[in-house]
This record gives C-alpha cells, sequence and structure tokens, in this order.
C-alpha cells in the first residue's frame, strides 16, 4: 500500500523527469508534453502487459493508481490552488470592459453547447448500436460543454492573442463552472432518477443563486478580508501566509456552505489581484506572493496533467466504444462552434460579439481536467462507460491538438494586433 508521500513523490518525481525530457527534446509546451508522454507511457505499459501477462505489471500499477481519488484530488484540492493562481493574473478592468460577452458565453454558451451536444451524443449512440437515454446524453453535454480554466489559461499562455479577446476566453472559463455545475447536477439527478424525477425553473434557479452567486459573494467577502489584513501589514512572509489561508481556508467554507468553490476563488482571486499590489503590498511582497502563486501555478498544472495521461492505467475502455468517443471529438467541436457562433446573431445588440471569433472561441475552447473528474464521479450506470470514454477522447484531443495549434489558428482568424469585436 503506497503512502500519500510515496505517490506525491512518484508524481513530482514523474513529473519533473517528464518536464525535463519535454524541454530538452520536443517542441511541445510544458502542459501539453507532459499529457503527451503520461499517455505514451501508460501505452507503452499496457502493450508491455499484453506482450508479458506473467509480470502483472499493469495490475500493480493499476492498484497504486486506484489509490488516487482523481475527483477528490482535482475538485477538492488542486483546483482551488489553480484558479486562485490564475485569477491574480487577469487584468480586472478590460475583465470588466468584457463583462456582457464573459456572462453571454459562460451562461447561455453552456446552456446551448449541453443542449447541442446532448442532442448529437444521443443520435450517434442510436446509430452506432449504443442505448444512451437521452437524460445521460445531457449529462455528458453537461460536464464536457464547460471550457476548462486551468487547461484554458495555461493553453493561451502560449498563443498571442488579442488582449481583450484573450480576457474574454479567459473570463469564460473562470466563471462557466457555476453554470456547468448547476446543470449537471440538476441533470445527473433527473437521469438518476429516471424520467418520472422533476426538475423545475425553482429548482435550477435555487441551485444557481446558491451555488454561483454565493460562491462569488463568499469569495469578495473573504477576499476582502484578506485584502484589508494585508493593508494593515508590511510583512511579505505573513502576508504570503495569508494569501494561502484565503484559499484553503475559503474553499473549505464554501464546501460547507454548499456554494461554488471554484467560483469563490475566481473571485478572491479577482480582488487580491487588483487591489492588493495598487494599495496593501509593497514591491518586495509583491514578488513573493506572485512569485509564490506562479510556481504553485507550474507544480500543479504539471501533476495535473501527469495524472490525466497515467489514468489511462486505471480506465478499461470495450473497443467497441471507440468509435462512439471519437465521434464525441467532432459533436463537441459543432456544439462549441454553434454556441459561440449563434450569439452574435441573438444577443446582436449588444454590438461587442463578433461571429468573426467564432473559430477561434471554438478552438480556444479547451477541456481538461475537471470535465474528466466529473465523468469519473458518475454512479454506476450502463451509459457511464460511454460518455468516460467520449469524455477522454475529448479532453486528449482538446489539450494535444487544440492546445499545440491554437497559436497557428489565432494568426489565421484574428490576427495579433485586430481587436475581438468590431
Amino acid at each position: 500500500m503506497l503512502s500519500i508521500m510515496d505517490v506525491a513523490a512518484v508524481l513530482l518525481t514523474l513529473s519533473a523527469l517528464f518536464g525535463w525530457l519535454n524541454y530538452k527534446f520536443l517542441p511541445l509546451s510544458h502542459s501539453v508534453g507532459l499529457l503527451v508522454m503520461s499517455v505514451v507511457t501508460s501505452l507503452v505499459l499496457i502493450g508491455a502487459d499484453t506482450l508479458f501477462p506473467g509480470l502483472r505489471l499493469l495490475e500493480q500499477l493499476r492498484e497504486g493508481m486506484q489509490q488516487i481519488d482523481f475527483t477528490e484530488i482535482v475538485v477538492n484540492g488542486m483546483l482551488a490552488f489553480l484558479l486562485f493562481a490564475g485569477s491574480l493574473h487577469v487584468d480586472l478592468d478590460m475583465l470588466r470592459s468584457r463583462a456582457v460577452p464573459v456572462f453571454l458565453l459562460a451562461v447561455f454558451g453552456t446552456i446551448i453547447s449541453t443542449a447541442v451536444v446532448g442532442v448529437l451524443f444521443w443520435g450517434v449512440a442510436a446509430v452506432a448500436g449504443f442505448h444512451v437515454p437521452f437524460a445521460w446524453a445531457l449529462v455528458f453535454g453537461a460536464l464536457i460543454s464547460p471550457t476548462d480554466p486551468v487547461a484554458v489559461l495555461s493553453t493561451l499562455r502560449n498563443a498571442n492573442v488579442p488582449k481583450d479577446l484573450q480576457v474574454e476566453t479567459e473570463g469564460e472559463a473562470l466563471f462557466n463552472d457555476g453554470v456547468g455545475i448547476v446543470l449537471f447536477t440538476l441533470l445527473l439527478r433527473f437521469a438518476s432518477s429516471g424520467e418520472g424525477a422533476s426538475v423545475s425553473v425553482g429548482d435550477v434557479a435555487e441551485l444557481l443563486l446558491r451555488e454561483a452567486v454565493g460562491g462569488i459573494l463568499l469569495g469578495i467577502v473573504t477576499g476582502y478580508v484578506a485584502y484589508r489584513a494585508m493593508r494593515l501589514i508590511d510583512d511579505y512572509a505573513v502576508e504570503v501566509l495569508i494569501s494561502v489561508a484565503l484559499v484553503t481556508g475559503t474553499y473549505a467554507l464554501a464546501s460547507h456552505l454548499h456554494v461554488s468553490g471554484p467560483l469563490s476563488m475566481v473571485a478572491a482571486g479577482l480582488l487580491i489581484g487588483d487591489r492588493g499590489p495598487r494599495y496593501a503590498m509593497s514591491e518586495r511582497t509583491q514578488r513573493y506572493v506572485f512569485a509564490l502563486w506562479t510556481v504553485v501555478d507550474e507544480i500543479l498544472n504539471s501533476v495535473l496533467f501527469l495524472l490525466i495521461g497515467l489514468e489511462t492505467l486505471v480506465l478499461r475502455f470495450d473497443p467497441r466504444t471507440l468509435l462512439l468517443a471519437t465521434a464525441a471529438v467532432p459533436i463537441v467541436l459543432v456544439a462549441r462552434f454553434v454556441s459561440v457562433g449563434v450569439q452574435p446573431l441573438l444577443f446582436a445588440w449588444t454590438k461587442m460579439l463578433s461571429w468573426a471569433n467564432a473559430p477561434f472561441l471554438t478552438w480556444a475552447g479547451v477541456r481538461g481536467g475537471i470535465s474528466v473528474a466529473l465523468a469519473l464521479s458518475l454512479p454506476d450506470h450502463p451509459a457511464k462507460p460511454l460518455i468516460l470514454a467520449a469524455t477522454y477522447a475529448v479532453v486528449l484531443f482538446s489539450i494535444i491538438v487544440q492546445g499545440s495549434t491554437l497559436g497557428w489558428v489565432v494568426k489565421r482568424t484574428v490576427g495579433t494586433g485586430s481587436k475581438s469585436n468590431a
């Protein structure tokens, strides 16, 4: 039985080794390189176990990986630190100026994508001979439609995107978790209880207010308390400790209050990142605080992408599901294109959305660890293996293919000097 220290040692050592190999020998970004190498390593180990079954290598490795609760580590561990670290560096003034498109993309974009993915996935599954209840197809749509903030922020670092369009994409990724989690929770309740279950508009509104609005308000309150505490002192060590306490304390409190922990992290990070350097932190404190969270962001990102790849060892896919899993990739891309493409028509009165940005926003809609974690958290049901395989296919494609080619797409769709909306 591996201890927590053993697991941490293995993950950090592999992250460092793969990171070094990627830097020296591969022309890939750090996160994409780690994911590619971890997937290749997993496949090699699976192949070796097939050729030499007597070694029982894969069985032992799976036992070790099964000690890692991916959903718990990502949703109730890494995500808090990664979202806070990412939010610290977002330009709040620019985000305010793009508030309307961010809201529309995060709310209506997620809803439209969920519906389109659900309908197409249900139809393709039926044609392929798989019985996937429509409610479960919508569950897949809900867990795969929100863009992953960690993956998006990591991907945009390596693409020269116009500032306003970058903030728009980052803002959508940071805020659409609340909508996605509400949809996922309600649709999963409906799917698990059978079609006789009732989900009213009141249920949706109540959950949205509690999760999304409650999470944002909690982050603003705790973030402001931390900001005031920093403003009253000038000691970089204590202020760094306050920032760590803010993340851990707020996220734990959010789980007890049943509000959105991810959104509370986004709100707290935006507040500290905007007001802290201007009013509360000396230059020395800023260097230490931002350096700490940059390092935390890089390390946890490395471990997260490594874990996504290594999960291949644990997942057992029926070869018959690979066709449906492969079909899920264009399904999600089509749904993403529809969700971002129709909004300039539906909300033309805002004059802040441009159809010309639809190709970029489609390709920048990267999915990541959150979708995998939600898929793994599904209760046992005949549809779960299909949903899990499809989720994994979409996540691998979006991070590896979309993530590594986003810079090329930017040059051919929006250009580096253009405004995001005209």
